[in-house]
Protein backbone atom coordinates (compact mmCIF):
# COMPACT_ATOMS: atom_id res chain seq x y z
CA UNK A 1 0.00 0.00 0.00
CA UNK A 2 1.60 3.62 -1.24
CA UNK A 3 2.08 6.51 1.00
CA UNK A 4 -0.42 8.05 -0.91
CA UNK A 5 -3.59 5.92 0.21
CA UNK A 6 -2.09 5.35 3.66
CA UNK A 7 -2.52 9.58 3.81
CA UNK A 8 -5.64 8.98 2.09
CA UNK A 9 -7.35 6.38 5.01
CA UNK A 10 -5.51 8.30 7.98
CA UNK A 11 -7.35 11.72 7.20
CA UNK A 12 -10.86 9.90 6.62
CA UNK A 13 -10.61 7.91 9.87
CA UNK A 14 -9.34 10.76 11.86
CA UNK A 15 -12.75 12.74 10.36
CA UNK A 16 -14.62 9.46 10.77
CA UNK A 17 -14.21 9.44 15.00
CA UNK A 18 -14.48 13.15 15.43
CA UNK A 19 -17.64 12.81 16.41
CA UNK A 20 -16.30 10.99 19.49
CA UNK A 21 -13.50 13.84 20.29
CA UNK A 22 -16.91 16.46 20.06
CA UNK A 23 -19.19 14.42 22.66
CA UNK A 24 -16.33 14.43 24.88
CA UNK A 25 -16.65 17.96 24.89
CA UNK A 26 -20.41 18.03 25.40
CA UNK A 27 -20.54 19.99 28.01
CA UNK A 28 -19.14 23.31 26.01
CA UNK A 29 -21.52 25.53 24.23
CA UNK A 30 -21.15 24.72 19.97
CA UNK A 31 -20.50 28.00 18.99
CA UNK A 32 -17.26 27.97 22.05
CA UNK A 33 -16.15 24.96 20.56
CA UNK A 34 -16.20 26.44 17.23
CA UNK A 35 -13.94 29.41 18.08
CA UNK A 36 -11.83 27.29 19.85
CA UNK A 37 -11.21 25.51 17.05
CA UNK A 38 -10.47 29.00 14.95
CA UNK A 39 -8.05 30.21 17.58
CA UNK A 40 -6.39 26.70 17.76
CA UNK A 41 -6.32 25.97 14.38
CA UNK A 42 -4.66 29.05 13.77
CA UNK A 43 -1.81 29.03 16.37
CA UNK A 44 -1.00 25.61 15.28
CA UNK A 45 -0.72 26.15 11.73
CA UNK A 46 1.20 29.28 12.12
CA UNK A 47 4.17 26.87 14.46
CA UNK A 48 4.06 24.67 11.23
CA UNK A 49 4.57 27.50 8.40
CA UNK A 50 7.08 29.27 11.01
CA UNK A 51 8.92 25.70 11.33
CA UNK A 52 9.21 25.16 7.11
CA UNK A 53 10.08 29.14 7.17
CA UNK A 54 7.58 29.40 4.34
CA UNK A 55 5.33 32.17 5.22
CA UNK A 56 5.90 34.30 1.38
CA UNK A 57 3.04 32.54 0.22
CA UNK A 58 0.44 33.88 2.44
CA UNK A 59 2.44 37.41 2.36
CA UNK A 60 1.76 37.42 -1.58
CA UNK A 61 -1.84 36.51 -1.43
CA UNK A 62 -2.71 38.80 1.22
CA UNK A 63 -1.62 41.94 -1.15
CA UNK A 64 -4.20 41.04 -3.82
CA UNK A 65 -8.11 41.57 -2.36
CA UNK A 66 -9.69 39.04 -4.87
CA UNK A 67 -7.92 36.44 -3.36
CA UNK A 68 -8.77 37.59 -0.02
CA UNK A 69 -12.19 37.94 -0.47
CA UNK A 70 -12.51 34.46 -1.90
CA UNK A 71 -10.98 33.06 0.99
CA UNK A 72 -13.26 35.32 3.07
CA UNK A 73 -16.32 33.80 1.66
CA UNK A 74 -14.56 30.54 1.66
CA UNK A 75 -13.77 30.99 5.76
CA UNK A 76 -17.27 32.03 6.17
CA UNK A 77 -19.12 28.62 4.70
CA UNK A 78 -16.34 27.08 6.62
CA UNK A 79 -17.67 28.42 10.01
CA UNK A 80 -20.99 27.22 9.06
CA UNK A 81 -20.26 24.08 8.18
CA UNK A 82 -17.99 23.46 11.26
CA UNK A 83 -20.62 24.98 13.83
CA UNK A 84 -23.56 22.89 12.25
CA UNK A 85 -21.39 20.10 12.57
CA UNK A 86 -20.33 20.65 16.18
CA UNK A 87 -23.55 21.43 17.02
CA UNK A 88 -25.33 17.98 15.26
CA UNK A 89 -22.89 16.09 16.86
CA UNK A 90 -23.68 17.00 19.98
CA UNK A 91 -27.24 17.59 20.08
CA UNK A 92 -27.85 13.71 19.18
CA UNK A 93 -27.83 13.75 15.16
CA UNK A 94 -24.40 11.58 14.20
CA UNK A 95 -26.37 9.67 11.88
CA UNK A 96 -28.02 12.57 9.77
CA UNK A 97 -24.33 14.38 9.82
CA UNK A 98 -23.52 11.34 7.98
CA UNK A 99 -25.93 11.60 5.59
CA UNK A 100 -24.80 15.47 4.79
CA UNK A 101 -20.85 13.71 3.64
CA UNK A 102 -22.59 10.69 1.54
CA UNK A 103 -24.64 13.08 -0.40
CA UNK A 104 -21.74 15.66 -0.99
CA UNK A 105 -20.27 14.18 -3.71
CA UNK A 106 -23.47 14.50 -5.81
CA UNK A 107 -23.81 17.71 -5.17
CA UNK A 108 -20.04 18.58 -6.09
CA UNK A 109 -20.87 17.04 -9.41
CA UNK A 110 -24.26 19.26 -9.40
CA UNK A 111 -22.07 22.73 -8.80
CA UNK A 112 -19.42 21.40 -11.51
CA UNK A 113 -22.21 22.08 -13.87
CA UNK A 114 -24.11 24.59 -12.56
CA UNK A 115 -20.82 27.10 -12.11
CA UNK A 116 -18.01 25.68 -13.87
CA UNK A 117 -19.80 24.46 -17.05
CA UNK A 118 -18.74 20.70 -16.74
CA UNK A 119 -20.34 18.14 -18.30
CA UNK A 120 -22.36 15.21 -17.40
CA UNK A 121 -22.40 11.56 -18.89
CA UNK A 122 -26.19 10.91 -19.26
CA UNK A 123 -25.83 7.86 -16.89
CA UNK A 124 -24.21 10.09 -14.57
CA UNK A 125 -27.84 12.01 -14.41
CA UNK A 126 -29.38 8.44 -12.35
CA UNK A 127 -27.66 8.62 -9.42
CA UNK A 128 -28.17 12.38 -8.67
CA UNK A 129 -31.92 11.57 -9.61
CA UNK A 130 -31.58 8.39 -6.73
CA UNK A 131 -29.84 10.79 -4.18
CA UNK A 132 -32.88 13.64 -4.84
CA UNK A 133 -35.20 11.19 -4.28
CA UNK A 134 -33.32 9.64 -1.24
CA UNK A 135 -33.67 12.76 0.48
CA UNK A 136 -36.99 13.93 -0.80
CA UNK A 137 -38.23 10.05 1.01
CA UNK A 138 -36.68 11.03 4.10
CA UNK A 139 -38.00 14.61 4.32
CA UNK A 140 -41.40 13.16 3.81
CA UNK A 141 -40.62 9.88 5.96
CA UNK A 142 -39.01 12.30 8.73
CA UNK A 143 -42.03 15.05 8.61
CA UNK A 144 -39.43 17.98 7.97
CA UNK A 145 -36.94 18.19 5.93
CA UNK A 146 -33.26 17.39 6.48
CA UNK A 147 -31.47 20.23 7.12
CA UNK A 148 -28.73 19.19 9.20
CA UNK A 149 -27.45 17.08 5.96
CA UNK A 150 -28.16 19.39 3.58
CA UNK A 151 -25.86 22.44 5.21
CA UNK A 152 -23.27 20.41 5.55
CA UNK A 153 -23.33 18.78 1.84
CA UNK A 154 -23.76 22.33 -0.10
CA UNK A 155 -21.89 24.57 2.60
CA UNK A 156 -18.63 21.79 1.90
CA UNK A 157 -19.32 21.86 -1.77
CA UNK A 158 -19.46 25.11 -2.20
CA UNK A 159 -16.23 25.93 -0.19
CA UNK A 160 -14.48 22.96 -2.75
CA UNK A 161 -15.85 25.12 -5.56
CA UNK A 162 -14.66 27.91 -4.51
CA UNK A 163 -11.17 26.42 -3.38
CA UNK A 164 -11.13 25.14 -6.71
CA UNK A 165 -10.22 28.06 -8.35
CA UNK A 166 -8.49 29.48 -5.40
CA UNK A 167 -4.26 29.50 -5.39
CA UNK A 168 -2.93 27.96 -2.42
CA UNK A 169 -2.45 25.07 -0.82
CA UNK A 170 -3.81 23.05 1.93
CA UNK A 171 -2.02 24.32 4.59
CA UNK A 172 -1.74 28.12 3.95
CA UNK A 173 -5.07 28.38 2.67
CA UNK A 174 -6.12 27.08 5.89
CA UNK A 175 -3.97 29.40 7.59
CA UNK A 176 -5.42 32.46 5.77
CA UNK A 177 -9.22 31.13 6.56
CA UNK A 178 -8.60 30.82 10.21
CA UNK A 179 -6.27 34.14 10.30
CA UNK A 180 -9.75 36.05 8.76
CA UNK A 181 -11.50 34.31 11.40
CA UNK A 182 -9.27 34.70 14.32
CA UNK A 183 -10.18 38.03 15.43
CA UNK A 184 -13.82 37.99 15.70
CA UNK A 185 -13.15 34.31 17.45
CA UNK A 186 -10.98 35.64 19.87
CA UNK A 187 -13.11 38.47 20.69
CA UNK A 188 -16.00 36.20 21.12
CA UNK A 189 -14.03 34.18 23.78
CA UNK A 190 -13.08 36.81 25.66
CA UNK A 191 -15.88 38.69 26.10
CA UNK A 192 -17.64 34.94 27.28
CA UNK A 193 -15.18 34.90 29.77
CA UNK A 194 -15.97 38.21 30.72
CA UNK A 195 -19.35 37.32 31.01
CA UNK A 196 -18.80 34.17 33.31
CA UNK A 197 -19.77 31.85 30.97
CA UNK A 198 -17.02 30.52 29.02
CA UNK A 199 -15.59 27.40 29.56
CA UNK A 200 -11.91 27.82 28.80
CA UNK A 201 -9.75 27.43 32.54
CA UNK A 202 -13.18 27.30 34.27
CA UNK A 203 -12.89 23.78 33.81
CA UNK A 204 -11.75 20.82 34.11
CA UNK A 205 -7.77 20.20 32.39
CA UNK A 206 -9.18 17.65 30.40
CA UNK A 207 -11.68 19.86 28.66
CA UNK A 208 -9.22 22.68 28.37
CA UNK A 209 -6.85 20.45 27.00
CA UNK A 210 -9.38 18.65 24.42
CA UNK A 211 -10.26 22.61 23.27
CA UNK A 212 -6.40 23.68 22.82
CA UNK A 213 -6.01 20.23 20.52
CA UNK A 214 -8.68 21.26 18.53
CA UNK A 215 -5.96 22.71 16.21
CA UNK A 216 -4.31 19.33 15.96
CA UNK A 217 -7.59 17.82 14.75
CA UNK A 218 -8.34 19.81 12.58
CA UNK A 219 -5.68 20.61 10.54
CA UNK A 220 -3.75 17.33 10.47
CA UNK A 221 -6.27 15.17 8.34
CA UNK A 222 -6.45 18.35 6.31
CA UNK A 223 -2.64 18.13 5.72
CA UNK A 224 -3.04 14.59 5.00
CA UNK A 225 -5.83 15.04 2.71
CA UNK A 226 -3.75 17.36 0.87
CA UNK A 227 -0.70 15.02 0.34
CA UNK A 228 -2.71 12.04 -0.28
CA UNK A 229 -4.72 14.62 -3.21
CA UNK A 230 -1.13 15.12 -4.50
CA UNK A 231 -0.03 11.59 -4.84
CA UNK A 232 -2.80 9.15 -5.91
CA UNK A 233 -5.55 9.15 -8.18
CA UNK A 234 -8.95 11.20 -7.87
CA UNK A 235 -11.12 7.49 -8.36
CA UNK A 236 -9.61 6.39 -5.62
CA UNK A 237 -9.79 9.21 -3.43
CA UNK A 238 -13.17 9.47 -3.97
CA UNK A 239 -13.95 5.99 -3.16
CA UNK A 240 -11.79 6.11 -0.03
CA UNK A 241 -13.92 9.54 0.84
CA UNK A 242 -16.68 6.98 2.08
CA UNK A 243 -14.85 5.97 4.88
CA UNK A 244 -15.51 9.24 6.96
CA UNK A 245 -19.01 8.62 6.80
CA UNK A 246 -19.26 5.38 7.46
CA UNK A 247 -17.77 5.88 10.47
CA UNK A 248 -19.66 8.46 11.48
CA UNK A 249 -23.06 6.67 10.76
CA UNK A 250 -21.45 3.60 12.60
CA UNK A 251 -20.50 5.51 15.90
CA UNK A 252 -24.04 7.02 16.01
CA UNK A 253 -25.70 3.97 15.79
CA UNK A 254 -23.59 1.21 17.17
CA UNK A 255 -22.08 3.88 20.25
CA UNK A 256 -24.20 6.69 20.65
CA UNK A 257 -27.62 4.28 20.45
CA UNK A 258 -29.30 6.91 17.56
CA UNK A 259 -32.30 5.89 16.41
CA UNK A 260 -32.08 3.92 12.62
CA UNK A 261 -36.02 3.44 11.70
CA UNK A 262 -36.84 1.30 8.70
CA UNK A 263 -37.78 4.72 6.81
CA UNK A 264 -34.37 6.10 7.91
CA UNK A 265 -33.17 2.67 6.38
CA UNK A 266 -34.92 2.94 2.93
CA UNK A 267 -34.18 6.55 2.29
CA UNK A 268 -30.53 6.10 3.47
CA UNK A 269 -30.08 3.00 1.04
CA UNK A 270 -32.05 4.43 -2.19
CA UNK A 271 -28.95 7.13 -1.47
CA UNK A 272 -26.13 4.41 -0.81
CA UNK A 273 -27.52 2.61 -4.19
CA UNK A 274 -26.78 5.90 -6.11
CA UNK A 275 -23.83 6.25 -4.65
CA UNK A 276 -22.62 3.20 -6.11
CA UNK A 277 -23.72 3.70 -9.30
CA UNK A 278 -22.04 6.88 -9.45
CA UNK A 279 -18.59 5.56 -9.17
CA UNK A 280 -19.37 2.16 -10.98
CA UNK A 281 -20.34 5.03 -13.88
CA UNK A 282 -17.40 6.77 -13.57
CA UNK A 283 -14.94 3.38 -12.89
CA UNK A 284 -15.91 2.43 -16.62
CA UNK A 285 -15.98 5.50 -18.02
CA UNK A 286 -12.30 6.50 -16.77
CA UNK A 287 -11.26 2.48 -17.72
CA UNK A 288 -13.07 3.43 -21.36
CA UNK A 289 -10.97 6.49 -21.94
CA UNK A 290 -7.67 4.96 -20.23
CA UNK A 291 -7.85 1.81 -23.30
CA UNK A 292 -8.95 4.76 -25.80
CA UNK A 293 -5.45 6.71 -24.76
CA UNK A 294 -3.50 3.53 -24.69
CA UNK A 295 -4.73 2.67 -28.24
CA UNK A 296 -3.67 5.80 -29.55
Amino acid sequence: MNRGVLNAIGAYVIWGFLPIYWKALQQVPALQILNHRVVWSLVFLAILISARKNWSPLRLAIRQPKIVLVYGLAACLLAVNWLTYIWGVNAGFIVETSLGYFINPLVNVLLGVLFLREKIRPLQWVPIGMATAGVLYLTFSYGSLPWIALVLAFTFALYGLLKKTAPLGSLHSLTLETGILFVPSLLYLVYVALQGSGIFIEYNTLTNLLLVFTGVVTAVPLLLFGAAARSINLSLLGLLQYIAPTCQFLIGVLIYNEPFTQARLIGFSIIWAALFLYWLESFLAHRRASRLAAAD
